[in-house]
């Protein structure tokens, strides 16, 4: 018999799959945001409130085994105070809420900005958490709250994703896909042979709910098995699309500046996490969460990618309607659609 699960964030883009991958394996399933659920989910209850209320947080909480905390504001946000408002302040809540309630487990959901650069990979659920930016400080803050709950008797595990894609995944990837679409080059920091590891929507609820499942607290990192460089993986997308997309190379440092001079500016959908990240290697040892959750990432990198960009070729000029959160949006190219005219 499925169990009474709290989704916070539940109408964002990771969040509505969790719910559905939750609903559909029989739990009943309650929504907590500030934007209702889209039309047709078919979850039994959607509760509108702010993470950062925690009367309305504590009233979410009542009367569910088990709670989903997916809200945060993501790097495209690039607002400090809402960082820590919302991922710190409304972690704390939630967790407050939940040991107020007698809720049973907390599966939070983290971050791999957390672990910034990492001086060795791949990375274990112990390496050094070094965050370069105010995005994964917050989220580091976050998860250092989830200990301290540990510590004072609730039950909270912490699944790190890597980057999430899957159908309906926009953001600075439906930048990517327009460039891929349109035929015209798509970039890399240098060589492009720095190992980047994603993981699946899917493969990463599955992962959020084998760990709601079991009993302890505990810290899963979650990426895909097969994965390589990043040139290999635009690379496979391009040769997918079949468009004349060619994947070319950017001189690092230069182009970092650029970048960050652009965001600040305001004439480009860049955060310091996109600049300090996109041509470091980062992947995920996934050892602990195979063999405690009996989990298996069901995704390689490249089917991720090329399902994410078919879904974007279908819905690309009904898409930019509807959606309210960052990954849900396509953002606004700015000048980087510029960049289309480089042969």
């Amino acid at each position: 018999m499925g169990r009474s699960v709290l989704v916070t964030g539940g109408s964002g883009y990771f969040g509505s799959v969790l719910a559905e991958c939750a609903r559909a394996r029989g739990d009943s399933v309650r929504i907590f945001d500030l934007n209702p659920p889209a039309p047709g989910s078919g979850v039994a209850e959607y509760v509108a409130g702010d993470v950062r209320d925690r009367a309305a947080v504590r009233a979410a909480c009542d009367g569910v085994d088990l709670v989903f905390h997916n809200v945060a504001q993501v790097p495209l946000a690039r607002d400090r105070a809402l960082f820590d408002a919302v991922n710190v302040g409304g972690t704390a809540n939630v967790l407050v809420a939940a040991r107020a309630a007698k809720v049973a487990k907390v599966v939070h959901t983290s971050s791999s900005a957390v672990f910034g650069i990492p001086e060795t990979n791949p990375v274990a659920e112990d390496s050094v958490c070094r965050p370069l930016e105010a995005y994964g400080r917050a989220k580091l803050r976050a998860e250092l709250l989830c200990h301290d709950a540990v510590a004072s008797g609730l039950d909270v595990t912490i699944v790190r994703p890597r980057t999430v894609l899957g159908h309906g995944r926009l953001g600075v990837i439906a930048l990517l896909f327009e460039f891929v679409a349109d035929g015209a080059p798509v970039f890399v920091l240098g060589s492009g042979a720095n190992r980047y590891q994603l993981v699946h929507a899917t493969d990463l609820a599955s992962a959020c709910l084998l760990a709601g499942d079991r009993s302890g607290p505990s810290v899963y990192n979650v990426g895909a098995l097969e994965f390589g460089t990043m040139r290999e993986t635009l690379q496979a997308l391009v040769e997918h699309a079949g468009t004349g997309s060619k994947v070319r190379s950017l001189p690092v440092a230069p182009a970092r500046t650029v970048m960050r001079l652009l965001s600040t500016l305001g004439l480009a959908p860049f955060a310091p996490y996109h600049w300090l990240l996109y041509g470091e290697s980062l992947y995920f040892d996934v050892t602990r969460a195979r063999t405690e959750l009996g989990w298996e990432p069901q995704h390689s990198n490249a089917s991720m990618v090329i399902e994410s960009y078919e879904w974007f070729l279908a819905h690309r000029y009904d898409a930019h309607g509807g959606r309210r959160s960052h990954h849900q949006s396509a953002v606004r190219p700015g000048v980087v659609r510029a960049l289309k005219a480089i042969p």
